[in-house]
């Protein structure tokens, strides 16, 4: 169960930032005992990888800041994030961590369905985020746009750590995202809402 936990947290944080998860999984793995990536996802500890990642981190990082880049991005990210998610979920139910020291394999004999799950999960989190952003731009004049992006980059990074050292904590990010979906539709259909009454008569 932990495993199927830390997958999942792994690929949320994939929806809102792809690298990051994948900096995190490779970072620990080489450098410290935290992680104990799975042979198949070893790849992710290679140096050469991590400093690729980092590279397409940063740009993400500046890219998503900009008021217009930012949905343009986006647009690039609907497959980036979902492949991200795929990977992060499928090395992370495979892994041993300071939190699941024998992972289960009840995924071993399908080894595609972690990263279908994955990628589901990557998606539904990426498209929320998509659409959320126009209306924070619109209705902050793109102000909200560095301060929406830094706190989704932070939750990722919160994610990733919590989904490797304390799985049970993705339950409640689970709960916040939620509540944060309820929001974000209610929010769109008063907009809708506002748009379609007609304008008030002059006095």
């Amino acid at each position: 169960m932990l495993e199927l936990l830390t997958g999942t947290g792994l690929a949320l944080a994939a929806g809102l930032n792809a690298w990051i998860p994948l900096v995190v999984l490779g970072a620990l793995d080489r450098f410290t005992g935290l992680i104990e990536l799975p042979p198949a996802w070893a790849w992710l500890a290679n140096e050469w990888v991590l400093l690729i990642l980092v590279v397409l981190l940063v740009f993400e990082f500046v890219a998503d800041k900009v008021p217009g880049l930012d949905s343009a991005n986006d647009v690039v990210q609907t497959f980036v994030r979902p492949t991200a998610g795929g990977i992060a979920f499928g090395s992370g139910v495979g892994a041993t961590t300071v939190a699941v020291t024998d992972p289960e394999t009840f995924f071993a004999s399908q080894q595609w369905v972690p990263i279908a799950i994955g990628i589901v999960l990557a998606l539904g989190v990426h498209l929320a985020k998509a659409a959320a952003r126009p209306i924070v731009n619109a209705s902050t004049a793109g102000v909200g746009a560095p301060v929406a992006s830094a706190a989704e980059d932070a939750g990722s990074f919160t994610l990733a750590f919590a989904a490797i050292l304390a799985p049970v904590l993705v339950l409640l990010a689970i709960v916040v995202m939620a509540a944060l979906l309820v929001w974000l539709v209610r929010r769109r259909r008063l907009r809708r809402e506002r748009a379609a009454q007609p304008p008030a008569p002059p006095g």
